[in-house]
């Protein structure tokens, strides 16, 4: 077998039983690392700290993992202009976080013979958030509904990161100005003066 020493230095082709005796010799465990190589290769190392090392290699890149979620957001053909501006930051900010959203416009009665009203819609939607997402899957009617899924233009990742800088960046600035507000309307909001009596 191919043998590496403690500190990574190659020892070379040694027989096993050399092998065992080195790692008796440091007080190390004798663990194969490329079982498929030819010769294999094995590394003197402390098993239990490689054990614990890869468990938190695996728990990292967990942590940096993204899940995609679909979020959903309803709408009817009829929407009030203020409900539909309330809905569309909602669909901005899931784009921004980098998730999915799944667009469902809802038909009632009548309206269900009407379905360019949800298509417009939809699209008019596409159009105010193109710069955030892209259409992942057009509109298309399901029985009493229209769907449509919009993708963000940002990974998941990468949308994490931002934020967990942007974050990291206010801690920053609040412990370099621990006195100031945070918000800067306070900031310039006039001292109130006292009234005469």
């Amino acid at each position: 077998m191919r043998l590496v020493g403690p500190s990574g230095e190659q020892v070379g082709i040694v027989p096993l039983a050399k092998a065992l005796e080195l790692a008796q010799e440091y007080d190390l465990d004798l663990v194969e690392v490329a079982a498929n190589a030819r010769p294999p290769v094995c590394k003197l190392m402390d098993y239990g700290k490689f054990k614990y090392e890869s468990a938190m290699k695996a728990r990292e890149a967990r942590k940096n993992q993204a899940h995609t979620v679909i979020k959903e957001m309803k709408l009817r053909p009829k929407i009030d202009p203020h409900d539909y501006d309330t809905k569309k930051g909602h669909v901005v900010r899931f784009l921004k976080q980098g998730d999915k959203v799944k667009i469902t416009i809802m038909f009632r009665g009548r309206e269900q013979s009407r379905p360019e009203l949800g298509y417009r819609l939809l699209q008019r939607l596409a159009e105010d958030v193109q710069d955030l997402g892209f259409v992942e899957s057009n509109p298309k009617q399901d029985g009493r509904n229209m769907i449509m899924v919009l993708g963000p233009h940002k990974k998941k990742t990468e949308a994490m990161a931002e934020a967990r800088q942007a974050q990291e960046a206010r801690k920053a600035s609040a412990k370099a100005n621990p006195g100031r507000s945070q918000n800067p309307a306070d900031a310039e909001a006039p001292a109130e003066e006292p009234a005469e009596a």
